[in-house]
């Protein structure tokens, strides 16, 4: 079983990437918070590789991080979740924006993740949360204090507005370390839509 690939980055996709190490290219499957993180084509590369064998086919998933991987591989213990959904669910949100969403109980949140619906939020909300408990990730002060708050609110209307959530989170989390607690709503949506145009 791979559990670690080392090579060069040869191609990269928000869907997978290609390692080539020894001369063979491997596909690894990537969640988007791995793929923002990626170096250069032509750069070496390191992944952390969940090795999953199906009748159909052998695929790689590959994280840079021990967070996401975790999360990847209790994920895919919930009934009717496999590895495609896993991904896109650590595409949809950081891992300690899902650990805040699942420990929050916050349906709303984890079903706004495409394609998750309400009954499969509802799933990880419950099945999640004592395999979450295990893994010590690390939460920032806002996503264990705004359950529900202004930054929360914002992060709904910049999705709503089309943008992507990934976006989103970064445009939000960027104006709560500079301006903590003091802006309106308003004059957040206002500076999110800023730093996003």
């Amino acid at each position: 079983m791979i559990a670690r690939l080392t090579g060069r980055l040869v191609d990269k996709s928000p869907l997978y990437v290609v390692v080539d190490a020894g001369g063979v290219g491997y596909q690894v499957f990537t969640p988007l918070s791995t793929f923002y993180s990626l170096p250069d084509l032509g750069q070496s590369v390191s992944l952390r590789i969940h090795t999953h064998l199906s009748e159909q086919a052998l695929r790689l998933y590959g994280f840079l991080t021990p967070e996401e991987q975790a999360l990847f591989e209790s994920l895919i213990t919930i009934s009717k979740v496999g590895p495609k959904l896993a991904v896109t669910i650590l595409s949809g949100m950081s891992p300690g924006d899902l650990t805040a969403a699942i420990t929050q109980n916050d349906i709303a949140r984890l079903s706004s993740i495409p394609g998750v619906g309400r009954k499969t939020a509802e799933r990880l909300a419950v099945e999640m949360k004592d395999k979450i408990a295990k893994l010590d990730i690390a939460l920032t002060p806002s996503q264990m204090t705004d359950e529900g708050g202004i930054r929360g609110d914002t992060l709904s209307a910049l999705v709503n507005l089309g943008y992507k959530r990934s976006d989103a989170e970064k445009a939000v989390k960027a104006l709560a370390e500079k301006h903590g607690n003091a802006l309106s709503l308003e004059d957040m949506i206002k500076e999110s839509l800023n730093l996003l145009s």
